[in-house]
């Protein structure tokens, strides 16, 4: 577990072969930033971010990988409609059913969504976790995540801090009524 974390992810043999997770600082109003810019700044976030997603893979958007480029220790797959993009160092897919593919290329590895608010939306229904650091601001900016609605999803961990919350969350079946 990272230090000072009261939840962390297994190891990446003991993640589900299948499992996609969603990662995300979110703001009460369900605000994750206003193009290229997050509207908070919290360094613990930051370097937990880095922290669990070491050794992983991330699905990214082509305006959020140009923002951040590729991180050390993680592979990346930029998603984009753009057939001319290149990006050195990652991988491209211009279909959903693309990234999908190279997503089973990095077996045992932990795959993760990172953005940025469309990529968020086109990956939703494979989305199994959540992994999301919920901040007590309401800006006004224009890029929200995905509403999290409580009959697909089930709170597994959360961990308060100052001013936001680690909280942690799994896909559940729905439950027919009838």
């Amino acid at each position: 577990m990272a230090q000072g974390w009261k939840h962390s992810f297994p190891p990446a043999a003991e993640v589900a072969a299948d499992s996609l997770t969603a990662i995300a600082a979110v703001a009460r109003n369900g605000a994750i930033g206003d193009g290229a810019d997050i509207p908070w700044r919290i360094p613990e976030d930051w370097k937990r971010f880095k922290a669990v997603t070491m050794g992983g893979v991330l699905l990214v958007g082509r305006k959020t990988h140009d923002g951040m480029g590729n991180l050390p220790g993680r592979s990346s797959i930029v998603v984009t409609r753009d057939e001319s993009y290149e990006a050195p160092g990652a991988e491209v897919a211009h279909t959903i059913e693309r990234a999908l593919e190279l997503l089973e290329g990095h077996a045992g590895k932990r795959r993760w969504v990172v953005g940025g608010g469309e990529i968020y939306r086109l990956f939703w229904p494979y989305t199994t976790d959540l992994d999301i650091t919920e901040v007590d601001q309401a800006p006004d900016v224009e890029t929200r995540f995905p509403e999290i609605d409580p009959l697909d999803w089930a709170e597994t961990s959360r961990t308060p801090r100052g001013g936001w919350a680690y909280v942690t969350f799994s896909r559940q079946p729905r439950v027919d009524e009838g």
